[in-house]
């Protein structure tokens, strides 16, 4: 799979190069960087990779670079690089290391494709060069925010007024939602796995294949009457993925990985989710004043206060509704990453954790919004 998505880097990357509206000056490079590597054996390559894709470092002597950990994501490794130049002049720029496997999940070609519009549109950090395995991105200054952090009003005010503004990007290419889609081909992977391990093999035939498919089957169709609007989402707007920059009181989307066109009310809705942080305490899910806060300055982020009642209630009823796509997406992914990553994590326990969530949500918001849909109706 490596040499696939080396080819569709570098033909972005081309391409990116040969449209006027967007940067021209993304670098490529085929080197890959084997993200087991402990830091010290990564840093030559890193070095070497930096050189390879930016001329004007070509020259530089290796102590010229440093190298340290920023995160270590579920579904990537990043790393920030700081170049001493000639001029005395220090440049940092993120290295961004794929996980392994994770293009069973992850469509690396789409990422790529969206990620040099919303940097063009201003969105997370500049896309500087891609390589085989990864990318180069300029470095922002800022710190990650905990999951406590997006319950602030005021940063929540903010986070909405910014997705508003990251909804209304303009993505070329075609504009399906994918929602369904990414589910459906999740389901046709996790329900057809099989562990070496015992134990895991155990747990997973307690899983009810068909009572899945059912509960999508009736989501699926449910959310189908709401009319959602379908925008370019993040789909994965977790707190580690929001950034700020506190003296500058600055906010930034990071890691457009999961990004797709889809439903506007699966990304306010899995975004509500993550409230609950990597603990998963589900009882952090914002109440109905906090969401009604987030909605206003969605809406109209100007003029918060002028919001109508009835669109609240329609934004809350979509949200809320697609929040349990949200759990589904997520156990789904979970199966397939149990199976396929080499990172220690319980994945399998991840699958059920998610999905009793959404069997124990799905009857109060099931009963929302039908009740939304039968006064629509009948208004």
């Amino acid at each position: 799979m490596g040499a696939v998505t080396t080819w569709n880097a570098m033909e972005v990357a081309e391409e990116a190069r040969e449209n006027p509206k967007l940067s021209s000056d993304i670098q490529s490079s085929s080197l890959t960087v084997d993200h087991t590597l402990s830091l010290p054996d990564m840093k030559p390559r890193l070095i070497d990779l930096c050189k390879d894709l930016f001329n004007k470092w070509s020259k530089l002597d290796d102590s010229h670079f440093s190298v340290e950990t920023v995160s270590g994501g579920i579904t990537n490794l990043l790393l920030k690089v700081t170049v001493k130049e000639e001029t005395g002049n220090e440049e940092p720029v993120t290295v961004r290391l794929y996980g392994p496997n994770t293009e069973y999940v992850i469509n690396r070609e789409r990422e790529l494709q969206s990620i040099k519009y919303l940097s063009a549109a201003g969105f997370g950090a500049k896309l500087l060069g891609v390589f085989g395995n990864g990318m180069v991105q300029s470095f922002i200054n800022a710190r990650t925010l905990t999951s406590a952090d997006m319950r602030k009003p005021k940063l929540a005010a903010e986070i909405a007024k910014q997705l508003r503004q990251f909804h209304e990007v303009e993505i070329p290419g075609p504009k399906e939602p994918q929602l369904w889609n990414d589910i459906s081909r999740f389901f046709d992977k996790a329900s057809a796995l099989e562990f070496d391990d015992k134990e895991k093999q155990g747990m997973y035939e307690t899983i009810s294949f068909k009572e899945v498919h059912d509960q999508i089957v009736g989501l699926k169709e449910l959310t189908g009457h709401l009319n959602a609007p379908v925008v370019f989402a993040h789909n994965d707007l977790l707190s580690g993925n929001i950034m700020v920059n506190d003296e500058e009181e600055k906010l930034y989307f990071i890691d457009f990985e999961y990004g797709s066109y889809n439903y506007r009310g699966f990304d306010i809705g899995n975004h509500f989710n993550e409230y609950a942080g990597y603990d998963c305490d589900y009882s952090t899910y914002p109440h109905k004043d906090e969401q009604y806060n987030f909605f206003r300055n969605y809406l109209q982020p100007d003029t918060p206060h002028e919001v109508s009642d009835k669109d609240l209630e329609a934004l809350y009823v979509e949200s809320n509704t697609y929040m349990l796509a949200s759990h589904l997406y997520w156990a789904l992914w979970a199966l397939i990453q149990a199976k396929m990553s080499p990172i220690d994590f319980d994945y399998l326990g991840y699958f059920f954790l998610r999905y009793n969530e959404y069997k124990r949500q799905k009857e109060n918001y099931f009963l929302l919004a039908r009740s939304y849909l039968l006064g629509s109706v009948s208004g």
